[in-house]
């Protein structure tokens, strides 16, 4: 079978689910355009801005598309076969991940742009509502862990080419500050010089490419500069990614986040164009077995692992924190939740489809296969498909890990950002102290984990990633679960429809399942004394307690009397 194949089938059928589920779901909730959004009506033009749907369709896929539907479906196609991870990503995102989306940015603009936790509090108990802020901050945690520490892992060593030339992980750092500092520029141009947006789109984007094609001339070689190996390297890069995500989290958005989530939306745009023409005409045929069995070889079975890994690529819960947090600050009017809410949702599926495309045209026992590195699959399949269109090998290897990058990039001072306006919501901290303050709470933990050596199992010391991808896809997919459980509750009580009930409530009660399932697999798979000693594994138990409560507190506002 040709991967144009799958593919087709699969834009096809994505297509299909957002003109006609994506309607049913928008009719449901009655959008209305004459309806004045938080952004509207609250504007301070520093957190709420109305922008065009083009501009923060951008930002939202940008912010939500980090390393998940990337290194999520090429691990469970590695461990599993490609059939069980492909039928998750579609049935996920048509009916799980866009639903989860699409609700939550609604249900926030119709509170003023409140986080789902504010929701919770107003339909179901000021206790739900602390618990849920709690486990969303060490959700954020999470994924600060595992993103920093994968995208760092990009900036050093080298691949050989089969010419003999190489692509080295210093061009990627290079071509990686070089982008940061675009959208810097852009955004005071824009502010200052009063540049158009479509002029300011002309002038960047090509920026962009230029960068990617000279990273490769002058390496940042950490490693060399310091005289460290690349372990101890990558650990530098580390704390230099979170200091980014400190000063990225107090600097005002019309200077990097919105410039950036523009240019971003456009650059990954452009790498699903190239994935896609790639597959068009390259001609590739699937090579990699569909179904490699229930259980893989260290005992890590089907149901709840495929879930775990798959995350972002079919149902994320970190969606909704973007969604209520910074998105529902800047929509325009209510119909554009349909295309950023459940669209973006839709394409990210594609993009996990395409990543998952790198892994089926692997033969069995292919050199990439022996050590599997995600990152590199994915810009190694890249860099194939964009060979067919005749682009330098070198350059297509480097877009490809630099689209991995700029994924990770958007998502990581987001999270930070996001991280800091759930402690600031805790404590009641305020102004620019309290930005600081909080900023340097959320940043400073994950900078504990990433810092310390992590082993595995067996107790061999692994990449700080390879722990945390499963902790972070556990919890990111219960925090789902819990959203998903609290938008129910608000709509049962708003609106008292069985059927809605059903759309959100059933995908709520299969992520708690699979999610607690995947954290208690994690939990229970070290040895005891190792476990007892590991402040992962606790944080890990901490976050099954407070789902369990929160659970509880939802259950109870779903039979709890309506009151008038």
């Amino acid at each position: 079978m040709h991967l144009l194949t799958v593919i087709a089938f699969c834009g096809l059928l994505l297509l299909l689910a957002y003109r006609v589920y994506g309607r049913f779901l928008s009719r449901r909730l009655r959008l209305d355009p004459q309806t004045r959004t938080p952004a509207v009506e609250m504007r301070d033009d520093v957190d709420y801005v109305p922008i065009p749907p083009r501009f923060l369709l951008g930002q939202h896929f940008s912010a939500i598309a980090a390393a998940g539907p990337i290194v999520g479906p090429i691990v469970a196609g590695v461990m599993f076969g490609w059939l069980p991870a492909l039928i998750w990503i579609l049935l996920g995102s048509i009916f799980v991940g866009g639903v989860h989306d699409f609700t939550a940015l609604v249900a926030s603009i119709r509170h003023r742009a409140r986080s789902i936790g504010e929701l919770m509090r107003l339909y179901m108990t000021p206790r739900a509502y602390m618990l849920f802020l709690i486990f969303m901050w060490f959700a954020l945690v999470y994924i600060i862990v595992a993103f920093t520490d994968i995208t760092a892992g990009s900036f050093v060593g080298l691949q050989k080419l089969e010419d003999g030339r190489t692509v080295t992980g210093g061009g990627i750092a290079t071509s990686s500050l070089l982008y940061l500092a675009l959208p810097l520029l852009m955004g005071a141009l824009m502010r200052y010089a009063r540049m158009s947006l479509l002029w300011a789109t002309l002038v960047f984007v090509p920026l962009v490419g230029v960068a990617i094609w000279v990273g490769q001339y002058i390496p940042l070689d950490l490693g060399a500069l310091l005289g460290v190996n690349d372990a101890v390297a990558v650990k530098r890069w580390d704390v230099l990614l979170l200091v980014y995500c400190f000063l990225a989290s107090i600097t005002p958005m019309w200077l990097l986040l919105q410039p950036r989530g523009h240019l971003g939306g456009f650059f990954l745009l452009i790498a699903i164009a190239g994935g896609l023409l790639g597959i068009l005409l390259g001609g590739d045929t699937v090579a990699y077995p569909a179904f490699r069995g229930w259980r893989t070889p260290a005992g890590e079975t089907l149901f709840p692992m495929l879930i775990i890994l798959i995350a972002c690529g079919a149902c994320s819960g970190f969606h909704a924190i973007v969604a209520a947090g910074t998105t529902s600050k800047q929509l325009r009017v209510e119909p554009d939740a349909r295309p950023i809410g459940y669209g973006t949702m839709l394409l990210e599926g594609l993009v996990a489809v395409i990543s998952l495309c790198c892994v089926m045209k692997l033969a069995p026992g292919a050199p990439a296969l022996k050590n599997p590195q995600p990152n590199l699959i994915y810009a190694q399949g890249i860099g194939s498909f964009l060979g067919t269109l005749g682009i330098d090998p070198v350059f297509g290897i480097s877009f490809g890990l630099m689209a991995f990058t700029t994924f990770v990039y958007d998502t990581l001072d987001v999270c930070t950002r996001l991280g800091r306006y759930i402690l600031q919501e805790l404590v009641g901290l305020k102004g620019l102290a309290g930005k600081v303050a909080g900023t340097a709470a959320t940043t400073l933990v994950p900078l504990f984990f990433v810092t310390r050596s992590v082993t595995d199992s067996a107790g061999k010391e692994i990449p700080a990633w390879k722990l945390f991808w499963g902790l972070f896809g556990a919890s990111n997919q219960l925090l789902a679960a819990l959203t998903l459980a609290g938008i129910t509750v608000w709509l049962w009580r708003t609106q008292r429809s069985r059927l809605m009930l059903a759309v959100t409530g059933l995908p709520a009660v299969w992520m708690y399942v699979m999610s607690v399932w995947g954290l208690e697999r994690i939990i229970t798979n070290r040895p005891f004394a190792a476990a007892v000693a590991d402040p992962v594994i606790w944080v890990a138990v901490l976050l099954v307690l407070l789902a369990v409560v929160v659970l509880f507190e939802a259950i109870a506002a779903l039979c709890r009397p309506l009151r008038t």
